[in-house]
């Protein structure tokens, strides 16, 4: 449980930061130019979009998490309901990858 609003209030900094990118065209197109380090998909999110952005982000080689309900993760970046955040900045990426990890082994 701890993780989990450890990972919240580190995509609230990354969006206060403008390291967030939020929605799926927009995330697709960072990923695409290399710009993307990082995609954390709701757990909720379609079937659709869930292949979509696995498959870019496979054929790119940025890492995806799934992570968290579109309120929960909307809610963290104090915006309405998010699928699909792709975070641009490195160290925030890395924060966020050690601490997703960490929390689908916990």
């Amino acid at each position: 449980m701890k993780d989990k609003q450890k990972i919240f209030q580190l995509l609230g900094l990354a969006t206060r930061a403008r390291m967030i990118v939020t929605g799926e065209d927009l995330a697709i197109r960072e990923v695409q130019n290399g710009k993307a380090h990082l995609v954390i998909v709701s757990s909720d999110a379609s079937a659709n979009t869930v292949k979509k952005i696995t498959d870019k982000c496979t054929f790119f080689n940025v890492e995806k998490h799934v992570f968290g309900s579109r309120e929960d993760l909307g809610h963290a970046i104090g915006k309405e309901s998010r699928v699909i955040l792709a975070i641009t900045d490195a160290g925030f990426a890395k924060k966020l990858s050690e601490l997703l990890n960490e929390y689908n082994r916990g």
